[in-house]
């Protein structure tokens, strides 16, 4: 076939270990093969931020903007260990932090179905979507190693000379004191999306914090969702048959385990991390979840809901062989082209899109894929592939659709 031509490019973020392996292998046999591909490419990689002071990283953020679609490749976030391994100038922050930041938008999280690959939650009939907040607490947050005795104060200086003074704690001995913050601008476009979410996709949304403890950070967020809720969306949610419910995080999470699926949960910032990383897993695998950061602007940014599978890298730098999942890494490729192809009119990539999704899909219910979900699938005799020979078997089954 003719490779399907771009009209503008998207852009392209590069990223670390094992899943920059990957992302290598599927461009060679899945992407260029067949689409003319046009992308503003960026080295996230450690190294290279590193190199920048991070400079990299803002102008990734700034190029999605420009552009309006990207996809992105797994990136570590360095800890004191990575640190010294990089030899780092700096423990430099999350790149995924500063491109929610930047964006500020919100991410929604779905598993991947497969025929054989059962969820751990019987009931777990559709798939649950994470959606979550893309800003601020703890990924901007500010902390104080406390030395010894003394007082920690969280202190506010209006412009217009207002001071608000609290006191945090009296420390008798050393410890630890943390910071956060968020913006009633960036809860208002998350509750939009959310809400504008639900409506595309036709599903109830549940919202959960924890505003019985957190009276008024935690309770700012279940005023504003409330507000625009009544204020704005009450009557089409109605009109569309969809429910809006709020909830404290922990009934919430009693709450997920006995519903079928099928409809999207609403989390802060860190809430969304850690419950989507437990729905995707309880679905079958971390590798096995789709991710995209939707911007009130109509930003697009699309990446694997996992890690750079640090532990199969050092393996493959040995030359071991590895049987590393990369069907998270193809669907951020596949939801960046589809979403280029929807906005430039393009429908053969629309089309492409779709197939190498459902070739993915094919090729592990034939019974071909990586060790992960040979573990837990209920397929018999599954054949095992190692990283590339999956990629490869997924190129197979996409030739034969689009022949």
């Amino acid at each position: 076939m003719e490779k399907i031509i771009m009209k503008t490019p998207l852009v392209e973020m590069d990223g670390d270990e094992m899943t920059r392996i990957l992302w290598k292998i599927i461009k060679d046999e899945l992407i260029y093969p067949f689409i003319d591909l046009r992308s503003e490419y960026y080295d996230l990689g450690l190294p290279y931020r590193n190199e920048t002071d991070d400079k990299v990283t803002f102008d990734a953020a700034y190029a999605t903007k420009k552009y309006g679609v990207a996809v992105k490749c797994a990136t570590i976030t360095p800890n004191a260990e990575r640190v010294k391994e990089y030899d780092l100038k700096e423990m430099w922050k999350s790149p995924n932090g500063t491109l929610r930041a930047i964006l500020d938008g919100t991410v929604f999280r779905t598993p991947i179905k497969v025929n054989g690959i059962e969820p751990c939650v019987k009931n777990w009939e559709k798939p649950i979507t994470i959606a979550r907040h893309a800003y601020g607490d703890v990924y901007k947050n500010v902390e104080i190693r406390v030395p010894g005795k003394g007082t920690a104060k969280l202190v506010f200086q209006g412009e217009d000379g207002t001071t608000i003074e609290e006191t945090v704690f009296e420390f008798d001995g050393p410890g630890v004191i943390q910071g956060m913050h968020n913006t009633d601008s960036s809860i208002e476009s998350f509750a939009r999306s959310c809400f504008n979410y639900a409506l595309d996709q036709k599903e109830d949304i549940w919202f959960a914090t924890k505003d019985t403890i957190s009276k008024k950070y935690d309770h700012r967020f279940k005023d504003i969702f409330n507000e625009i809720y009544e204020a704005e969306y009450k009557e089409r949610f109605e009109a569309a048959g969809i429910e809006y419910f709020y909830t404290l995080i922990d009934d919430a999470v009693a709450r997920i385990m006995k519903c079928s699926g099928g409809i999207i949960w609403a989390c802060k910032n860190y809430d969304g991390d850690v419950m989507s990383d437990m729905v995707s897993s309880a679905f079958g695998s971390l590798a096995m979840m789709t991710s995209v950061l939707v911007s009130p602007d109509g930003c697009f940014e699309y990446e694997a809901a996992h890690g750079t599978v640090m532990r199969h890298y050092y393996r493959y730098l040995k030359g071991e062989s590895t049987s590393t999942n990369s069907v998270a890494t193809i669907f951020a490729w596949t939801g960046a082209l589809r979403k280029r192809g929807e906005l430039d009119g393009i429908n053969e990539l629309v089309s492409f899109a779709d197939k190498l999704e459902e070739a993915t899909i094919d090729t592990i219910e034939s019974g071909k894929m990586t060790k992960d979900l040979a573990l837990i699938t209920t397929i018999k005799d599954p054949v095992v592939l190692d990283s590339e020979a999956f990629i490869k078997a997924i190129r197979e089954t996409l030739e034969d659709k689009l022949s």
